[in-house]
């Protein structure tokens, strides 16, 4: 029984009856046109006739390309009669097509047909039994089935024929690929060198993951992962790009859970250098995780693995950004422990970090550092240790660095001025800082905000000139700043300390115009003014007006007490304990020493009345 693959030219396979001996070959005297895509065993020559037996078992899957397409490769070993079923039946997968015919050839004798380019040639058996019959039945059907399954799949998969064989060439092409962004191409060689066999080198692999992983194909890239971390050919670079790309398509937890997998290996955690734990600390402080990046510094610490000046620089940035600025001093402190040289984001964020903790002199030291390594700190950084200083009263300081900040190109802005401001008023120099600002509110200078006119408003509150404080209040109302209740509150306080009730009032009744409301400061300041001013009805009307409050009754009435007004003070305590307030120690003792001195009954009945 013959049988002929139609559209196949060149090929001719013949099978002895003899399943002990079996023999494969194909026609010597074939006119090959495709003589590469009929047979490339290991030898890499193309013989007219190969024999297999049980000593010389042949791995196909390493030694055969077929029938002139894409590279067919086979998983099973060819040693019996089966293997020979199942490497003829291939052709269904293709499209060629399988006919039955006569028999009527010998072993030895492959007819030529013609001497045209569409020449059949045949596959014999030395049996009368056909190799495939029209009863496909009669074949190991599961074998056969799982066989094309496989093949189908390996196509599928994009495996191709590879003429080149070398590992060194091949991890060149796809590490060009690679850079070429042209991640399918590169895919398909990295299979097919898989697929024969052959290992790509550490560099290619990488080159690989990171084309696909900027292409946002990731389930591939992570398959490739698993390949490289099993065969033991990954480094902290493949794990860096790893994480990174798990982190942004699945979120941070996803990241830290495949990193917790791998640091739990022994094997896989000798291989994580510092520059994956850089990786996981920039991924956490992307999203503002500080939590989660003092957890990978405390693991990075227990592994015994050192810190870079990439590590510190991300771990006190991220601190400081998130407000932990006691983390953010320890990371630089361990930082200068281990002899590494900050760089100048590292220095700027631990100055912020310095001057909110109050530690003026560090951020005093870390600018001189900067200065002494030739870095130039910015302005923010400036600012901040002129606000620092000026908190602390060192006014001095504070110009010092304020005229340095001049030397070093920096303008000084809203800020500045408002920091030296406040560092005069720390200092009981209001003077100075109302000469100040009559400097810098010159419209070349700067442009004032509500922040530098309140603090020169308690300039003029300290020193009682309600004259100027109203003065500035209407400026800023003219100008369209945004006046504040804590605005109005300074210019009543100036009022108060220069004893002009009715100007405080005028001020109470502007602001209640312009709908803001007076809050427990500004009615204690107005409740003292109108009192000292003998504006009785006024205090009393402010009372009614307001909310119950005992701090400010207890005002209202020690105020009474001290001018005088002992029956209007007792009336206001009596009606303070009716609406459920409790006066403080100084008022009851006022009340108790201003009680009629008659008899211990009378006393008696008048503590009773009055509730103490």
């Amino acid at each position: 029984m013959v049988h002929v693959i139609n559209n196949l030219p060149t090929l001719a396979v013949y099978l002895d009856g003899n399943e002990k001996n079996n023999r494969f070959c194909y026609s010597r005297r074939a006119k090959l046109r495709y003589p590469r895509e009929i047979f490339a065993l290991y030898t890499g020559k193309v013989k007219g006739c190969f024999s297999f037996n049980g000593s010389n078992l042949v791995y196909v899957s390493e030694k055969c390309t077929m029938f002139g397409f894409a590279q067919l490769k086979l998983p099973a070993v060819l040693f019996g009669f089966k293997e020979v079923k199942n490497l003829c039946s291939i052709a269904l997968n293709v499209p060629y097509e399988l006919e039955s015919a006569c028999d009527g050839e010998s072993e030895s004798s492959d007819v030529e047909k013609g001497n045209s380019t569409n020449d059949v040639y045949k596959l014999e058996l030395s049996r009368k039994d056909c190799l495939m019959n029209t009863n496909i039945g009669n074949l190991d059907t599961n074998q056969s089935s799982s066989f094309l399954e496989e093949t189908k799949n390996s196509a599928e998969d994009g495996i191709m024929y590879l003429e080149e064989m070398n590992e060194e060439v091949l991890s060149k092409r796809i590490l060009k690929l690679s850079r070429q962004n042209k991640p399918k191409s590169a895919l398909a060689i990295y299979k097919s060198m898989t697929f024969s066999g052959l290992k790509p080198d550490l560099h290619a692999c990488n080159s690989l993951l990171s084309s696909l992983l900027r292409n946002g194909m990731l389930d591939i890239a992570l398959k490739i992962f698993n390949s490289m971390k099993a065969s033991e050919l990954t480094t902290g670079h493949t794990y860096s790009l790893i994480l990174k790309a798990v982190a942004d398509a699945r979120g941070c937890d996803a990241a830290m859970n495949m990193f917790s997998e791998l640091i739990s290996s022994k094997n896989l955690r000798e291989k994580i250098d510092i520059v994956v734990y850089n990786t996981m600390i920039s991924i956490f402080a992307k999203a503002n995780s500080w939590y989660q990046a003092q957890k990978i510094w405390s693991i990075l610490t227990d592994n015994g693995q050192v810190g870079t000046i990439v590590t510190y620089r991300l771990l006190v940035c991220t601190f400081v950004r998130c407000g932990q600025n006691e983390l953010a001093i320890d990371a630089y402190s361990e930082m200068i422990r281990n002899g590494l040289s900050p760089e100048g984001d590292t220095m700027h964020a631990i100055i912020g970090a310095y001057t909110r903790e109050g530690k003026y002199d560090s951020a005093l030291n870390v600018l001189q550092c900067m200065l002494d390594n030739e870095l130039k700190p910015n302005a923010r950084a400036c600012n901040a240790v002129i606000n620092s200083l000026g908190k602390a009263g060192k006014v001095k300081l504070s110009f010092e660095v304020y005229e340095l900040m001049k030397s070093l190109g920096h303008a000084p802005d809203a800020y500045t001025w408002n920091s030296l401001l406040n560092a005069l008023n720390r200092a009981n120099r209001y003077s100075e800082a109302l000469q100040l600002f009559e400097r810098i509110r010159n419209p070349q200078s700067v442009i004032l905000n509500v922040h530098i006119y309140n603090t020169i408003l308690t300039s003029c509150h300290r020193l009682g000139l309600w004259d100027k404080a109203v003065q500035i209040l209407w400026q800023m109302e003219a100008s369209e700043i945004p006046v504040s209740t804590a605005s109005y509150n300074q210019v009543i306080g100036a009022c108060e300390v220069a004893r002009r009730p009715k100007v405080a009032l005028q001020v109470y009744y502007r602001m209640v115009r312009q709908k803001h409301s007076p809050d427990i400061f500004t009615l204690l300041s107005l409740m003292r003014v109108c009192i000292w001013g003998s504006l009785w009805n006024e205090a009393v009307e402010i009372l009614k007006l307001s909310a119950p409050n005992g701090s400010l009754y207890n005002a209202a009435i020690q105020g009474m007490f001290l001018t005088g007004k002992i029956d209007l003070a007792k009336k206001l305590y009596t009606e303070m304990r009716e609406r459920g307030l409790q006066p403080d120690g100084k008022t009851r003792a006022m009340m108790l020493q201003n009680l009629p001195k008659h008899s211990m009954r009378n006393r008696r009945r008048n503590v009773q009345k009055y509730k103490f």
